[in-house]
């Protein structure tokens, strides 16, 4: 191991004491035995560590500002949005300017020189950027915990994801549906990594098979509609869809609506467009009435088909606007962001360990795509 690799993290478990505690010995500062203090720095001898020279200059004073880092496709996300809101917000409050960093990313030395702390939100595990600003010398809030091999953060503010994909479940199925599908978002984070891990999950325990589809982490409505009508054409017994990726609902209706799906309800007629129960049967003629699972043709007229429910990992305008209006999980994007600011801002002021996680909570918006009141 070189100087050029070896972190404050590698240290700290290598003499088998927290990064926190590690820091301090090497600074002489905090409360740490004595014993403890020359273990760590024996420790960062023989293994070659040199701490950051910008982090040793912000430890002597403030920069009066932030950093902010986001997943590189938050820019047309909504969620995104009012989430950096409420951080700038809460940021202000505590006389914090908050920089907003590219996507791709800096060497960690070289933004701890501008910054007094970093929020990360939804950290990547395959984002190259990501370990050199949790190692960049400053603290560091995650908006979700990073679960890469790299250095840890400093705190992170966390919602329980695989209880809000639970709620979904339980309610899509309390209103009559017997083969939910998951339309997951794909990559490395938090979020989808326990989106897809509960699809799994609740499908054993209920002894329901859960039809899984991976879609992209931001996935737009288009592709959400191509995913679920090759879903519903291959398999037209699935009677509830729902769909993580923030604002991409609205193409799961587009998609129901042109295979004659009927949303909101588990009533309706008229098959699964064959009689091998696949959407295999023959196209209506002209003036007839087409049975759903196959789009109808030309002069004919939808039949009510299967019932679908529909309902969304994340709330915003594309949910509560849609038509029907879309049963969703409400993160509070914007309370969130505040709730990582403040967290960063509690942490430089001394209000709080550095090592603290705290929780955020989301609700369950029930609307009438899956028959519910609004």
């Amino acid at each position: 191991m070189t100087s050029r690799t070896v972190t404050l993290l590698d240290v700290a478990r290598a003499a088998g004491v927290s990064k926190s505690t590690a820091s301090d010995a090497l600074q002489g500062s905090g409360r740490v035995a004595e014993a403890t203090r020359d273990r760590v720095r024996a420790v960062a001898e023989e293994l070659g560590y040199r701490p950051n020279s910008a982090a040793r200059r912000l430890r002597r004073a403030s920069t009066g500002a932030v950093g902010l880092h986001l997943p590189a496709t938050a820019t047309r996300l909504d969620y995104y949005m009012n989430l950096a809101f409420g951080a700038v917000e809460r940021a202000q409050e505590d006389g914090l300017d908050m920089v907003l960093l590219a996507p791709s990313g800096a060497a960690g030395g070289r933004i701890a020189s501008r910054v007094d702390g970093l929020l990360v939100i939804d950290p990547e595990a395959g984002d190259s950027a990501v370990p050199g600003l949790l190692d960049a010398g400053v603290p560091v809030v995650t908006g979700e915990r990073y679960l890469g091999l790299s250095a840890g953060p400093s705190a992170a503010v966390v919602c329980d994801n695989a209880a809000s994909l639970t709620a979904l479940l339980d309610h899509v199925t309390e209103r009559g549906a017997r083969r939910p599908a998951v339309l997951a978002p794909s990559g490395s984070s938090a979020w989808a990594t326990a989106l897809r891990a509960t699809a799994r999950s609740w499908g054993l325990a209920h002894g329901v098979e859960v039809a899984l589809r991976t879609v992209p982490f931001a996935a737009t409505p288009a592709e959400a509609e191509e995913t679920t009508r090759a879903l519903l054409t291959a398999d037209p017994a699935v009677d509830a869809v729902i769909c993580a990726p923030d604002g991409s609902a609205p193409g799961v209706l587009r998609a129901a609506t042109a295979l004659g799906r009927e949303v909101g309800t588990m009533g309706g007629g008229g098959g699964t467009g064959g009689s091998n129960g696949r959407g295999g049967g023959t196209p209506p003629e002209p003036g007839t009435i087409a049975r759903s699972g196959t789009p109808p043709e030309p002069g004919t007229i939808a039949r009510p088909g299967p019932g679908l429910l529909v309902a969304a990992c994340v709330d915003g305008p594309a949910t509560r606007g849609a038509e029907p209006p879309v049963t969703a999980v409400d993160l509070r994007p914007a309370a969130y962001g505040r709730a990582c600011a403040e967290l960063l801002c509690d942490i430089l002021a001394d209000r709080a360990a550095p090592d603290t996680v705290r929780r955020h909570a989301w609700s369950l918006e029930t609307r009438a795509s899956t028959g519910s009141p609004g």
